[in-house]
């Protein structure tokens, strides 16, 4: 159902009194109650403002250039006990930073679940930012988790890692794609070692080509140095703060999670106090499976969509490291195949890996694993 701007409800919302409701349970310590409400809505050059009272009347409002200077000047007299809402979108830690040092209290709300603007048949800048000003004081907003600057900075060094690797492995099948083309030569070697390892590199240059083709892998084969120069680098950041890293010391203890997933497993989770069990985690992650329920009939589908890709990512790419090293898990593993296929028992055993991670964080405890007396009284427990 499409949430329009006149509709019944949203007008409530706009002429209601909200410093006269009495709210029981508020965890994020009374937003709702401030005497300045400030909807935000970010964009990549200018940003829309609504200033509204706690009575919902509007006090200022308009379009503010992106420069910090320019927002604190705008929200000036507006600053004490003051809150203000934004969407979580493209670039919003520089906006929400900004307003920290400006106003009392920063919401970061969740864009998928703010239905009011999302499925609007009337969305402009200056309802966006009214209605999230309006959400603000009915305490409705549906709040995302803001990690702290540090990690944030360790979010955007992992990912530029990924991002790198990424980029080197389509360098490198592009080149493959060209070898491909002459069967010829290749039948010359023997034994065919990796492409790009010392080995590799030498045949590389002994096979005959086109000139156009060895161009393009000699411009190709420099790139690929490039990045592994990055990637150097940034390697070198990310071992320093491992030493640092209590919970990615604790982590690095699971099998097949090594130095950079445990990074990345623990900057993309933040404060694991955040979520109360593992189904939680699950769910942020993407390994829970999407489901529908109609008139006593259940249908599990794909994983949900709406997730932390990259976390559902590392543990689904630690399972076959982990398998191969721990008995335990490849019996749990063997166990799935035996009744599903092999993306779902992926799947399955990623989530598998997550529920050990969280607990091995919440205890602060590390991985410990079964000696063989242990191992053969679980298999007879399971298979009891």
């Amino acid at each position: 159902m499409l949430i329009e701007r006149n509709a019944p409800h949203i007008q409530a919302l706009d002429k209601m009194d909200l410093s006269k409701i009495h709210f029981i349970n508020n965890r994020a310590g009374g937003a709702y109650m401030a005497k300045y409400n400030i909807g935000v809505d970010y964009h990549k050059r200018f940003t829309y403002f609504v200033v509204k009272s706690s009575k919902g009347v509007v006090l200022k409002n308009g379009q503010v250039i992106n420069k910090k200077d320019h927002v604190q000047k705008f929200l000036e007299g507006f600053t004490s006990d003051s809150a203000a809402v934004l969407e979580s979108c493209r670039n919003w830690c520089v906006m929400h930073d900004w307003l920290e040092d400006i106003v009392d209290e920063v919401v970061l709300a969740n864009p998928y679940k703010v239905k009011a603007i999302a499925e609007a048949k009337i969305k402009t800048d200056k309802i966006d930012a009214s209605i999230l000003s309006d959400l603000l004081r009915a305490d409705l907003v549906p709040r995302c988790y803001v990690a702290p600057k540090n990690v944030r900075e360790m979010r955007n060094l992992l990912r530029e890692r990924i991002y790198f690797v990424r980029m080197r492995t389509m360098t490198k099948n592009r080149i493959t794609t060209i070898f491909d083309r002459y069967p010829e030569e290749k039948a010359k070697f023997k034994t065919w070692t990796d492409l790009f390892g010392k080995k590799g590199r030498v045949q590389l240059e002994s096979i005959n080509m086109s000139e156009s083709d060895r161009a393009i892998v000699n411009r190709e084969l420099d790139y690929i140095d490039s990045i592994n120069t990055f990637i150097k680098d940034i390697e070198t950041v990310i071992k320093e703060n491992f030493k640092l890293s209590k919970n990615a010391q604790i982590l690095k203890t699971i099998p097949g999670i090594g130095e950079f997933f445990s990074m990345l497993i623990d900057a993309e989770i933040g404060d694991i106090n955040r979520f109360k069990n593992e189904k939680a985690l699950a769910c942020y992650a993407g390994l829970v499976p999407s489901t529908y329920s109609s008139g006593g009939t259940t249908h599990h589908g794909r994983l949900i969509k709406h997730s932390n890709k990259l976390l559902r990512w590392a543990f689904i790419e630690a399972i076959i490291p982990a398998i191969r090293s721990d008995e335990k898990l490849r019996f749990e593993y063997d166990l799935l195949r035996s009744r599903m296929n092999w993306n779902k028992a992926k799947a399955a055993m990623g989530r598998k890996l997550l529920t050990i991670a969280f607990h091995c964080l919440k205890k602060q405890q590390k991985y410990k694993k079964l000696n063989r007396l242990e191992l053969e009284e679980y298999k007879l427990r399971r298979a009891a």
